[in-house]
């Protein structure tokens, strides 16, 4: 078999498993099988029929997308080579690293957690329950590792150079603390949720803590930057009881203490923390292993019983009225049900809906440093609603992935006669299903925020970003819905989605533009309906995928 580098560090480590009472032996070839059968996956991913044969290697294709985890940790090198505000650069790091880091574990690596295909097989054999969730809990710590490692390694090289050794190593053990605080929070989140909750309807609440998680986090990071006051361009720290519920600070106040020498209370307060939560949970989550391994299988439990009448009526009236044809009709109603009703994609998919909500607010709440909220009412930071509509690429992007994939070959067989009904069927089921939710929920708080006058540019917003979803889509690369293997997520065209945010950005900036002069957001109100009639009849023609 292959040997793993990583496999080799963890040897090192044997000891420390056997007296946690794991079989060593056995949870080191539970791993090395699932690191090999990660490598196999490549041949499965490459859509060129023609690389198949070149790509011979057993290389994972993950590694391959960690260059643009390197070039992000590029942007913390600014705070590291800061000096004398180490709880401020800092606190700012740890919040960027945690946001990076969170957010991965729970668009990627929540399905690992929640996986449960292998029990039948692995559990025919002398393994217990501790052993194989260690196994599982490493597997994803391997690859949180890995992105760590990239987020970090051009910050850590830098501190090193500019701060020294000791700034160093605290910085290294701080991470490797991060990365275990945040994989075993995360588990015994979800034990929480297993410990409740039962089948279909639990993964329905995990779908909607993703949601919660992404927005806490989300939130939490703008937090760090008011923890401090500015006095003559100096960051002053200013102790708050709050402050001992925002993680970044703990992993930030170290550095004043063993550096700076500064024994504030606060300081060490907050690096007790980071220590003895990070290893508090570790040692919860490993002797709740077993338990959260036996609660796993609530998720075979698929005896949820009819759900969301009231919803499936209301997308049945909303595909009479949106699709003309009877073809467009079905696709619109299969991709739906596809939307509800698939986890893993809901896994992937569902915390971009968190941001979407929160960003808009966000923008808003930052100007709340300068401006008064009654300035703000009577301004345009309406328009800051354009960022509900982050999550189309991401969702247009995803579309054509699907645990079912295999399923794909119905297309070929059926009696279609119009290609193209698949894509619109399916895009228009995304706008209702996803993106009407989280753009009512918005017109309504906005609506109290700026008053009823914003009405006609929330119809305009909307009709913007209705031409924005086929922009994507023209954009990004096409493939049948629902016919790929989620694996291919890894060759995802990330670097397609800076430019549709700037074609975006310049909707919106037209939309403005007509703000300017009288009854000349109904001139561009009735412009995008004729575009969007057009635009929906001709984006479509000669798309075959067959």
């Amino acid at each position: 078999m292959k040997s793993f580098h990583a496999l080799k560090l963890i040897d090192r480590f044997q000891v420390f498993f056997e007296k946690l009472g794991i079989d060593y032996p056995m949870m080191r070839r539970i791993l090395e099988i699932k690191l090999i059968m990660d490598g196999r996956r490549v041949p499965t991913i490459m859509n060129n029929a023609s690389k198949k044969k070149s790509e011979k290697k057993e290389k994972n294709n993950f590694f391959r997308s960690l260059w643009l985890y390197a070039l992000m940790g590029v942007l913390m090198v600014p705070f590291i080579i800061m000096e004398n505000n180490y709880i401020f650069q800092m606190s700012i790091v740890f919040g960027i690293l945690i946001f990076m880091v969170m957010t991965s574990l729970i668009s990627d690596f929540s399905s690992v957690f929640l996986d449960i295909r292998d029990k039948n097989i692995i559990f025919s054999k002398p393994v217990s329950s501790k052993t194989y969730g260690m196994a599982k809990t490493i597997h994803v710590l391997i690859y949180m590792f890995y992105i760590t490692i990239s987020l970090t390694g051009i910050p850590l090289m830098v501190s090193l150079v500019k701060h020294g050794v000791l700034f160093f190593s605290i910085f290294l053990f701080e991470i490797i603390l991060m990365d275990l605080f945040i994989v075993t929070l995360t588990a015994l989140l979800y034990l929480l949720i297993l410990r409740f909750f039962d089948g279909e309807k639990l993964k329905d609440v995990i779908n909607y803590v993703q949601i919660i998680l992404s927005i806490t986090i989300t939130v939490g990071y703008q937090l760090i930057g008011r923890l401090f006051g500015i006095m003559d361009l100096n960051f002053i720290f200013q102790p708050r009881w709050w402050q001992y519920f925002v993680i970044p600070v703990w992993f930030g106040a170290p550095f004043e203490l063993f550096i700076q020498n500064n024994y504030n209370s606060h300081y060490v307060a907050f690096s007790a923390l980071a220590i003895l939560a990070s290893i508090i949970s570790i040692m919860a989550y490993i002797r709740l292993m077993p338990v959260f391994e036996r609660y796993l299988q609530k998720l075979s439990n698929n005896s949820g019983k009819g759900k969301g009448l009231r919803s499936r009526s209301f997308i049945q009236r909303m595909n009479q009225i949106i699709c003309r044809d009877r073809e467009e009709r079905i696709f619109f109603g299969f991709a739906s049900a596809m939307i509800n009703n698939e986890r893993e994609f809901k896994l992937k998919v569902y915390p971009s809906l968190g941001f979407s909500l929160i960003f808009p607010f966000i923008f808003i709440f930052n100007q709340l440093q300068y401006r008064g909220f009654g300035e703000i009412a009577s301004g345009k930071s309406y328009f800051n609603i354009y960022f509900c509509a982050l999550l189309l690429p991401t969702v247009i992007m995803m579309m054509k992935y699907s645990g079912k994939y295999t399923g794909a070959w119905i297309y070929h067989v059926l009696p279609i006669e119009k290609k193209v009904s698949i894509y619109k069927g399916t895009i228009k089921a995304i706008l209702i299903r996803l993106l009407l939710p989280v753009y009512v929920i918005e017109c309504l708080l906005f609506t109290g925020i700026f008053g009823i006058r914003i009405f006609w540019d929330l119809i305009v917003v909307f009709l913007n970003i209705i031409l924005f979803a086929v922009i994507c889509f023209k954009v990004l690369k096409k493939s049948l819905p629902f016919s790929e293997p989620f694996e291919a997520v890894r060759q995802s065209q990330g670097l397609t989605m800076l430019p549709l945010m700037l074609v975006l950005g310049l909707l919106g900036g037209v939309h403005f533009a007509f703000t300017l002069f009288d009854a000349g957001i109904y001139i561009w109100l009735v412009t995008l309906i004729v575009a969007n009639i057009i635009v929906w009849k001709k984006a479509f023609v000669n798309i075959y995928d067959f």
